[in-house]
């Protein structure tokens, strides 16, 4: 059930992505931009469906490792996903000093995790068994689809927004155009974004916790990594924000408005209960 949802979800979304493509391009000309729009929207669905993992790992600038690169992620890693019945995921490290991690792929079999080496330097190994339970989790209920299609794309749907406004040629002639989707498109895209990210965290660090046999671990690392946030910042696009598995201190401010995560003492109290 879990799994349909998701497929319906994923559906929905790109469904509504496309619908604001075709919306953008009216705005900015009218009936005869529609089907260039129609062309651009697939495109980044397409885009989006099969490369939007490797976008958010070069945007990360991770690396893949192998087992003698890293003995314990890997055999954390490994060892988990087959608990968990999973295919053996890529296992990348980013050089960000922020500790943070994140799947990504579009389904079980294309499927990676990525951890900074921030996170590497904060957590010991229970902490890490949890957050690596927690993207697992991602991994087999497909959230990773969803999240990496919402980020793509709700960044995609911000640059046409920015480019629009400052760069459509024609301003004078609809002075409203330019602010309404300067100001509504990343609105839309944020809102989509927090819609379908906050359900699947609780969802995530329930399995997460059953998957590592305790919630102990995911709940101090939660805590450590939320601090952690607070302090360093890590420059990764608002719209990609969704991806992590605690909401990153990004460059911009802006997506702030629209939380993609619940609050970690909400998330903390429902692993510890669990717990008891």
């Amino acid at each position: 059930m879990y799994r349909l949802l998701n497929n319906i979800k994923t559906t929905v979304l790109m469904g509504s992505l496309m619908g604001l493509c075709l919306g953008v391009g009216y705005l900015i000309g009218g009936h005869g931009a529609m089907l260039p729009a129609l062309v651009i929207g697939g495109m980044m669905n397409v885009l989006a469906y099969f490369f939007s993992d490797k976008i958010a790992l070069a945007t990360m600038r991770a690396s893949q490792i192998s087992e003698q690169d890293d003995p314990a992620l890997w055999n954390t890693v490994e060892r988990l996903a087959q608990r968990a019945g999973l295919p053996m995921p890529r296992v990348y490290i980013s050089p960000a000093s922020a500790p943070n991690a994140f799947a990504t792929g579009r389904n079980p079999q294309h499927s990676a995790v990525c951890v900074t080496e921030g996170l590497r330097q904060t957590l010991n190994r229970e902490e890490l068994e949890g957050v690596i339970a927690h993207e697992l989790s991602h991994i087999k209920h497909r959230d990773i689809l969803i999240s990496t299609i919402a980020a793509i794309m709700a960044g995609a749907i911000s640059w046409v927004a920015y480019m629009t406004f400052w760069g459509h040629g024609d301003r004078r002639s609809n002075p409203l155009v330019g602010v309404l989707l300067l100001i509504f498109a990343p609105l839309a895209a944020g809102l989509i974004r927090m819609a379908i990210s906050r359900s699947r965290e609780f969802e995530a660090d329930r399995m997460g916790a059953e998957l590592a046999g305790s919630g102990r671990g995911l709940a101090r690392s939660l805590q450590k990594l939320d601090a952690a946030s607070r302090r360093i910042p890590l420059p990764v696009p608002d719209a990609q924000s969704s991806l992590f598995i605690v909401q990153p201190l990004t460059s911009s401010g802006f997506g702030k408005l629209f939380s993609t995560h619940p609050p970690t003492d909400e998330r903390v109290a429902r692993l510890l209960q669990m717990g008891s």
